[in-house]
């Protein structure tokens, strides 16, 4: 440091010196006096000096401080974390809730919690061909779940036979430590198997019994709860939740199937049909018994509801917990307590507070409430993110972001990992049945303002698609409103999109479908479409609303520039009007773009001549990041090239996953260390490393997505980096100042 002092005040005298010479020599400035010469030699040793400071603070790199925060998660991770989904749900007299659900990617399939907080989970659910289920129940010693156990090549250990899964019942003590007992199958000894066809689709006990719903063979199995044995069986058509009255007699959903329309059954537990049913509801979810022997029934149709129903012959609906239609009444997708969408849980405790599970549609993610008798929300958890990554509204300088199907609001004064609210759930099933999301797994976000309106734009984690939503607070609240989709070229001439889904498009090729008739529906003459080379590497939506391609072959650039927004607002773009560009002879596999039109400046990713694919990882960015000024004029001359972390052995043990740049910095994340590198986007030097702090207890999961990072600038000088982190269902925020 002392050096560069001594060098840069050398420099002030040298420019002063200069200034010196020239006034003196100026025959006007001979003729002022001395003090105004003084004054003018020290205004002109400021500005050099401040000039000469500026040029160092600008040739050098500041290093950011940061803090790790996040979003869609009550808890920040360790031991704490809300599960991803909840499918089913049983609440135990003192409210201990006990959860299931097929897959969490942290291995919470099954979890516990109790006072708004996360208080246990059940072992071993996770790996080893094991899977949770639809279904779990509880007694004062033991806890039942479905669970589903496939093929594992042990031969020295109990597993089903290769091309065989079983569909079993397995039991946990109350601690969550699997119960083995005598001729328990499996590797522990703590299973028995139900069905080789079909999942158990409900559970419940009463005494010493167990009741299990065999779907596959329209049973009502009976076991004892302490050895296990099957006691009995009877006849139950799509048999699935079950719920205990004070009679003892079993209220069971009959699913729907087909044209067959969904009914609530009663049973004695001898089997017995019993005339009471409830056939006034659509899409019964789950079901439970409350002190007052009232029916709890999850009405997951239009109502979003929970019914409430005296047992009585007939049964009859006395009341409802929460919003008629759910999140979709009012103001449509907006958030509130009453507010239930896509319900997969109900039940009560001996003081009469009800819990209920919102799970979204097409595994959206937990929101699991707890109210009182009165109907007031006492607490809420919430696990909402799976395989998905957050991007901010650049109209609101950070405050106001989307992912693929919620809508958050930050307040930055709060501390870390309290920041988010939770705002909006932004799709609506009933109105727009054929929303992509609905039918697709798409897993990043971008945000972007078109004439001042605006859209997100959705892709997923192979890049086949790319599917864009507009806003129309007037007749859609804040649901986001199918307006347009992308997809490649499949190879072999085939469709697209394999299936019934979307209804009309053509038979081969590659199309983009908008939205012309304004319904949300995939309708006759609504795509364009054409044939391409079917390997993609990347999507970019730049800041105008143009649309940007890669494809891995030589002329491998797509650029798809908009054509404005039709009368219903929906962005269009051509297959006509779509410009082919030549990939830059230093790659030889073209991956990530990133184009910014303020700035004409093109960032482009993939593998290299100099730093080739070892093997074909399709989900990473490659080898290199490279920088190219004056895109639009033609210049291919690399302004720099940052060589990322990558795969050089075939192990997959290293590599970069995503990029993303923001103002004066680009931003990359590594797949299994999830680390971030941070360079200087004018000179390409590393200026540092981020890592998840404390806050998340030093963890991620691996990087899933191709763009599992987004990085956004703030007025004020602020970074914000979202990166997808995926095993404990929430999104990182780095937030970065200097």
């Amino acid at each position: 440091m002392r050096n560069r002092l001594v060098q840069q005040f050398g420099k002030i005298y040298q420019k002063l010196d200069q200034h010196i010479n020239w006034l003196s020599q100026n025959t006007n400035i001979q003729r002022l006096k001395s003090a105004k010469f003084l004054v003018i030699i020290a205004t002109i040793t400021v500005f050099t000096t401040i000039g000469i400071s500026n040029d160092w603070a600008n040739s050098r790199t500041l290093e950011p401080t940061y803090q790790t925060s996040w979003i869609g998660n009550t808890f920040g991770g360790g031991e704490k974390w809300v599960q991803n989904n909840i499918e089913a749900m049983y609440v135990a007299s003192d409210g201990t809730v006990y959860t299931n659900s097929a897959w969490d990617e942290a291995g919470r399939e099954a979890g516990i919690y109790k006072d708004g907080d996360v208080i246990g989970k059940l072992s071993d659910t996770h790996g080893w061909s094991r899977l949770g289920g639809q279904a779990v129940t509880a007694n004062s010693k033991y806890i039942y779940i479905a669970m589903r156990q496939g093929f594992v090549d042990r031969k020295d250990q109990d597993y089903p036979a290769k091309g065989t899964t079983w569909y079993c019942v397995r039991r946990y003590d109350l601690s969550g430590k699997s119960a083995p007992f005598t001729e328990g199958r499996g590797w522990d000894q703590s299973m028995i198997i139900v069905s080789n066809q079909g999942a158990v689709t409900g559970l419940a006990t009463r005494g010493n019994e167990l009741y299990v719903s065999d779907t596959a063979a329209n049973r009502l199995r009976v076991y004892n709860t302490e050895t296990m044995k099957e006691l009995r069986s009877f006849n139950v058509t799509r048999p699935g939740g079950i719920a205990v009255d004070k009679q003892g007699n079993l209220w069971i959903i009959q699913r729907k199937n087909g044209s067959n329309a969904a009914k609530i059954l009663l049973y004695s537990p001898e089997g017995k049909k019993l005339p009471q049913e409830i056939t006034n509801i659509v899409e019964p979810s789950a079901i439970a018994v409350d002190p007052q022997d009232r029916l709890l029934v999850a009405e997951n149709g239009p109502r979003q509801q929970v019914l409430i129903y005296q047992t009585k012959n007939p049964p009859v609906q006395v009341g409802t917990l929460g919003s008629q239609r759910g999140v979709y009444g009012g103001v449509a997708g907006e958030v509130k307590d009453l507010k239930f969408y896509g319900l997969t849980g109900v039940g009560a405790d001996s003081a009469g507070n009800v819990y209920v599970n919102s799970n979204g549609f097409n595994y959206s993610g937990t929101d699991l409430r707890k109210f009182s008798a009165s109907g007031k929300l006492l607490w809420q958890v919430l696990g909402l993110i799976f395989v998905d990554n957050a991007d901010a509204d650049p109209k609101t300088n950070g405050v106001n972001f989307f992912t693929k199907q919620e809508q958050y609001v930050m307040d930055y004064g709060k501390p870390a990992g309290k920041q988010w609210t939770y705002k909006a759930y932004t799709l609506n099933p009933f109105k727009y049945p054929q929303d992509p999301r609905l039918h697709t797994s798409p897993d990043a976000t971008w945000v972007r303002r078109i004439q001042g309106k605006p859209f997100v734009f959705l892709t997923d984690m192979y890049e086949s698609f790319l599917q864009i939503y507009r806003f129309n607070p007037n007749t859609d609240g804040k649901i986001a409103i199918p307006a347009g989709m992308f997809v490649g070229t499949r190879g072999g001439g085939e469709k697209s999109i394999q299936g019934d889904w979307p209804p009309q498009q053509p038979e081969s090729g590659e199309w983009i479908w908008r939205d012309r008739n304004n319904n949300g529906k995939f309708d006759q003459g609504e795509y364009d479409s054409t044939e391409d080379y079917p390997y993609i590497g990347g999507w970019w939506v730049d800041t105008k609303g143009d649309v940007w391609k890669t494809v891995r072959t030589k002329e491998g650039i797509r650029h798809y520039p908009l054509q404005g927004l039709d009368t219903h607002g929906n962005p269009i773009y051509t297959y006509s009007s779509m410009q082919k560009q030549k990939t830059p002879s230093l790659f030889t596999d073209l991956r990530r773009i990133e184009y910014l039109p303020k700035t004409d400046t093109m960032y482009l990713s993939g593998f290299t001549v100099d730093h080739p694919a070892v093997g074909d990882d399709t989900k990473v960015l490659g080898s290199e990041i490279v920088r190219f000024d004056n895109w639009s004029r033609g210049n291919r001359t690399p302004r720099w090239r940052i060589v990322v972390p990558h795969d050089t052995t075939g192990k997959r043990e290293v590599s970069t996953a995503a990029m993303s740049i923001a103002g004066d910095y680009v931003f990359a994340v590594t797949v299994k260390t999830a680390e971030v590198y941070m360079y200087n986007a004018k000179t390409g030097a590393l200026v540092k490393n981020l890592k998840p702090g404390p806050e998340v207890a030093n963890e991620s999961g691996w990087i899933d997505i191709p763009y599992g990072i987004r990085a956004f600038r703030r007025n004020n000088g602020e970074y914000l980096v979202f990166v997808e982190e995926n095993a404990k269902a929430k999104v990182i925020v780095y937030r970065l100042n200097f």
